[in-house]
């Protein structure tokens, strides 16, 4: 699992963000939580990471859109959009066109304080073939002992913005694929998350109902291969009509037994919140409807994943908050480790 342009469109953007899927199948019945607990909920967040280490202090660095996958040398590892806003002579504003880098941190524990500091993991590329505008929103996943890197890469069109790939064998190298771009599509299609259904892949991601302009919306692609996708399909629209922003960015699928859970935000029902995050249920994993929402999170553009041990953590993070933050994460529909798509890393 976020970015939004001339300066008035990086402003947009910036306010978009901040400020701001129909189902042929009979609705399932709502999930159960244990007693009057929620569904889901965080435990106490501990910083992990600090961008600024070693940086200006004239400068705040932020982490944004990021993931995290648990590597071939057995540490867990972070990748994420990262710029700063410079803080003199005064406080400046955030340009997420800017956005140009793909910070890198390890560690050993994923609640170790602090994560160590890596150099960047990617750095955009402007030039012909690849005509990146921005690095936004990385997602990665292992398959097959090569680590698969999904991102958005923008475009001067922002009704054709592209999804790249990059893969890697040590979670240090990354290479842009041949076949780039995997996915074209509008309004500013961003923020790609890959979930494994079958013997196909799905690559959910946030755009708009038409690419020049519709309801924001979760858009998905199916692929085989991880490298040839299409049957473009929408698992989830908002009633907001847009083109920047919209309240469905950072989609993460969690599957838990028969049931699916859509995270999205920064929202909380139909309103914006930064550090917010809702969560709707579903048995498909290609629709969800507004109406399916089952619980919320405060949390920014979060990541969720296991441990080595089986438990379940959960990241924040965002403009303005100078790191990343990570929290254990309790569910409780009363379902004892029913399969889902969130592996238990291995130790290699």
């Amino acid at each position: 699992m976020r970015k939004l342009l001339s300066l008035s469109i990086c402003l947009a953007a910036a306010s978009c963000i901040l400020a701001t899927a129909a189902s042929a199948l009979a609705d399932p019945p709502a999930p159960k939580a244990a007693g009057d607990r929620p569904l889901v909920e965080l435990g106490e967040k501990v910083k992990v990471y600090d961008p600024n280490v070693g940086e200006d202090p004239d400068k705040e660095w932020y982490i944004n859109d990021h993931c995290l996958i648990y590597g071939p040398d057995n540490h867990w590892h972070l990748y994420g959009i990262t710029h700063y806003v410079p803080l003199k002579p005064k406080r400046g504003r955030v340009h997420p066109m800017k956005e140009r880098l793909f910070a890198h941190a390890m560690a050993k524990e994923i609640q170790q304080q602090p994560w160590e500091k890596r150099p960047h993991a990617l750095t955009y590329a402007p030039e012909k073939p690849w005509g990146e505008e921005h690095l936004w929103a990385p997602h990665v996943i292992e398959h097959e002992g090569t680590y698969y890197m999904f991102y958005c890469a923008g475009n001067q069109d922002h009704t054709k913005y592209k999804i790249h790939l990059a893969t890697s064998k040590d979670c240090h190298t990354w290479t842009r694929h041949p076949a780039n771009p995997m996915v074209v599509d509008g309004f500013d299609a961003r923020d790609p998350y890959i979930m494994r259904h079958g013997d196909q892949w799905i690559m959910y991601y946030t755009a708009t109902t038409k690419p020049e302009q519709g309801n924001h919306c979760v858009a998905y692609v199916t692929s085989k291969d991880l490298i040839h996708w299409g049957n473009r399909g929408i698992a989830f629209v908002d009633p907001e009509v847009g083109r920047y922003g919209g309240l469905c960015e950072s989609p993460q699928v969690i599957r838990r037994g028969d049931r699916y859970y859509l995270m999205l935000g920064p929202r909380n029902g139909t309103k914006v919140q930064y550090i917010g995050t809702d969560v709707y249920v579903s048995d498909n994993p290609f629709q969800w409807k507004i109406e399916d929402k089952v619980a919320h999170l405060a949390a920014h553009a979060p990541e969720i994943v296991r441990d080595t041990d089986g438990k379940w953590y959960i990241s924040d993070c965002g403009w303005g908050r100078r790191g990343v933050y990570i929290a254990p994460l309790t569910w409780n529909d009363g379902l004892d480790d029913p399969e889902t798509n969130i592996v238990v890393p291995k130790k290699k």
